[in-house]
């Protein structure tokens, strides 16, 4: 009998200051995969506040930032059965409108997809080293923004 190695999902970490496109990671994803029956995409903007923002400047932790979103798309693709996860983060000074974050989770079955990209982003807003501040339309520049409970709540619930 022949047993056939499973070759281990490795989840694609990126932190980058450049935009992504959405439909070139889910392609790159998924192109290939005939095992892939559902793939659900996350894409994170800047809101502009009711038109009071003009910007959020995002700051991050070089390596760890990376080492910490490879460890929330390891658990991720553990806990779901993923066939493959992408993870992009992006820094600098985003303007309202333009994406920030992309979650690309592929699965069997939509369930698994669903709750893989939940879950990577519920602990991406927590666990990994991302700073915001906020500039407005005015010119001035805010404060750094503060955690939310709210987020803390909805990471808590996959425990």
């Amino acid at each position: 009998m022949t047993i056939t190695p499973i070759t281990p999902i490795t989840p694609t970490i990126r932190v980058q200051h450049e935009d992504f496109d959405l439909r070139a990671e889910v392609d790159r994803l998924s192109k290939g995969k005939p095992g892939i029956g559902a793939v659900v995409t996350f894409s994170g903007l800047c809101r502009d506040e009711g038109g009071t923002l003009a910007a959020l400047e995002l700051e991050h932790y070089p390596g760890m930032a990376e080492a910490e979103m490879r460890r929330i798309g390891d658990l991720a693709i553990a806990r779901f059965g993923l066939l493959g996860l992408t993870a992009i983060h992006r820094y600098g000074k985003i303007a309202a409108g333009e994406n920030i974050v992309l979650v690309v989770a592929a699965a069997p079955h939509r369930q698994a997809a669903f709750d893989g990209a939940n879950f990577v982003m519920d602990f991406l807003k927590t666990a990994a080293p991302f700073w915001k501040k906020e500039h407005a339309r005015d010119g001035a520049t805010g404060d750094w923004v503060a955690a939310k409970d709210a987020d803390d709540a909805a990471r808590d619930k996959w425990k």
